[in-house]
């Protein structure tokens, strides 16, 4: 593996967040020596100029795109229009920077909030243009589902090298644990937390608890997404995930029992549930690039409530990334 990267120069946009920040820690045990993460405070991503110089500073031989403006469903609920914007000016300026500068490779990290709202369990590839996305995260799904085209477009007219991956709902240690921004594993692992310290005799969640959700450990999407920029090249798109599947009302019941909170879990109803059911074809990255998932889920949230565990107190506000 040093073989493949050593020699090459890789920016990880969004390499100081969660997903990132374990990218970034791999490219370096596989031996990469030049890996760029820029700052939003040095370039703004959103902005043509900032991305072009971006380019003309790092002179990459590869990008992986990771960066995102994101949130949980009360998160993509307040933000649309904001959400849509950055994610999509974010994609359509790498990509198109990637082409004038004849980047080698580019790594387009989509969205499973891409697929439409009542997508056939398990979801398949083919099936991401059958339909409009769950309506809460709709403009986060359809911005980061551009890049998809640009990629399609940009293959076909410049010959521009551009993969897309799309990531199921990922978890595990450096997640992002901010109350208002958390995404269902960590904002639940928090508050069962909080709840058992402070003898609470409930739980609020919102939702019935009836949608189902698959989730992928960080390592395991970590390694699926250095395999895909190592092996893959292709136009089409590819999921990443475990290909497992849980409704909400059994993870917070395993999550409650992890956490060792045994009070009641009360479901707020009037609160959306977001879509419906999740859960991958995993077969195309077996296939394409050999990835499967290989962290049994209880063990990795195990790992999950021990990393949060250990550093709550010290990051009350939830930023501990």
């Amino acid at each position: 593996m040093g073989g493949f990267w050593a020699d090459k120069t890789v920016v990880v946009t969004g390499g100081s967040g969660f997903l990132g920040s374990h990218v970034v820690a791999q490219l370096a045990a596989r031996g990469c020596t030049r890996i760029v993460v820029p700052r939003r405070r040095d370039y703004d991503l959103t902005q043509g100029a900032a991305v072009e110089r971006l380019y003309r500073d790092a002179k990459p031989d590869m990008l992986i795109h990771l960066a995102a403006v994101v949130g949980g469903i009360g998160a993509n609920r307040d933000n649309p229009g904001s959400f849509f914007y950055q994610n999509l000016m974010m994609g359509t300026q790498l990509i198109e920077q990637a082409r004038l500068h004849g980047l080698r490779k580019f790594v387009a990290i989509g969205t499973i909030c891409a697929y439409p709202k009542f997508t056939p369990v398990p979801f398949r590839e083919d099936d991401l243009w059958d339909g409009y996305p769950e309506e809460t995260n709709a403009p986060y799904g359809l911005a980061k589902k551009m890049m998809l085209v640009q990629a399609q477009a940009y293959r076909q007219q410049y010959g521009t090298n551009v993969i897309f991956l799309l990531p199921v709902n990922l978890y595990g240690p450096r997640d992002n644990v901010h109350p208002h921004s958390s995404h269902v594993i960590p904002a639940l692992i928090r508050k069962c937390l909080e709840a058992r310290d402070a003898g609470a005799s409930h739980i609020d969640v919102w939702g019935t608890g009836n949608a189902s959700r698959e989730f992928l450990y960080v390592d395991d999407a970590t390694e699926g997404i250095l395999l895909a920029a190592e092996r893959y090249d292709s136009p089409d798109p590819v999921n990443l995930g475990s290909g497992m599947e849980i409704t909400i009302r059994d993870l917070i019941t395993l999550i409650a029992r992890l956490c060792q909170f045994q009070g009641e879990i009360r479901y707020d109803a009037t609160k959306p549930d977001g879509q419906p059911r999740r859960c991958l074809d995993v077969t195309r990255a077996r296939e394409r690039f050999g990835f499967t998932a290989l962290t049994p889920f209880e063990d990795g949230l195990r790992r999950t409530i021990a990393w949060y565990e250990s550093v709550r107190h010290a990051h009350p506000d939830g930023h501990v990334v």
